[in-house]
């Protein structure tokens, strides 16, 4: 709990150590969602996240949380559900304009910045609350791999590798010790699951885990079922 009930409630007013204890909740729900991670590698990205039913009785193609933004640029997510859904919109909303107004597509670091912003602007405004989510975003721009993490505060950073959600830490030392520069895109995929494993309960299939990858070839896809399955033989 936060230092005293009279900080916690209020999204705008600061506590005496400097901190928006609503942001820290945000961060607190972020925790507590699915494992997702992200590896930049010399040829490409890969995002992998986990995506587990919580009831047999679900149509699991309706549910999907890796998304293209982009034909080059796509988002995941660790946290609440409905908040992404609304920054996948927004995001597709900036791209699009973007694309309206100067003929070519968004360059990844400005839509990351414009994602970022309005993450921002629902934390200095009265009557919202901080989205529940960090977002890892992926792209092939400028001929070069991009991966970027957007925090419910706005706060963004490029990165190498990096995770989210539950046991973040211990995967964050995980891909510290598997991470190399020169990583190509295979290899990338091969880490990012084995990355997963490490806090995966019970057995990952090809059914309950999600993959993108954007490379200069494809842009940004989503593996098929098939694509992860082949991967997963290779995971001991």
């Amino acid at each position: 709990m936060a230092e005293g009930g009279q900080y916690s409630f209020s999204l705008t007013t600061f506590s005496p150590s400097g901190k928006l204890v609503q942001i820290e909740y945000a961060l607190a729900a972020v925790a507590a969602g699915a494992p997702t991670v992200g590896i930049r590698a010399a040829d490409g990205v890969v995002v992998a996240t986990e995506k587990k039913q919580k009831n047999q009785l679900f149509e699991e193609e309706t549910v999907v949380k890796v998304e293209a933004i982009t034909k080059n640029i796509g988002m995941v997510y660790s946290g609440m559900g409905p908040d992404f859904r609304l920054l996948v919109k927004k995001a597709r909303k900036i791209a699009q304009e973007y694309k309206m107004m100067y003929q070519e597509n968004a360059p990844t670091v400005q839509l990351v910045q414009r994602v970022a912003a309005v993450m921002q602007e629902y934390t200095q405004s009265g009557g919202v609350r901080p989205f529940g989510v960090s977002l890892l975003i992926a792209s092939w721009d400028n001929n070069r791999p991009y991966l970027f993490q957007v925090d419910p505060s706005g706060s963004y950073f490029a990165w190498k590798a990096t995770a989210m959600g539950k046991n973040y830490i211990n995967a964050k030392t995980f891909l510290e010790k598997r991470f190399s520069d020169d990583m190509v895109i295979e290899d990338a995929v091969h880490t990012a699951l084995l990355t997963l494993k490490e806090s995966f309960d019970g057995q990952m299939t090809e059914s309950n885990i999600e993959v993108g990858i954007a490379t200069a070839k494809d842009g940004f896809r989503l593996l098929s079922t098939a694509e992860i399955k082949d991967y997963l033989k290779s995971v001991v």
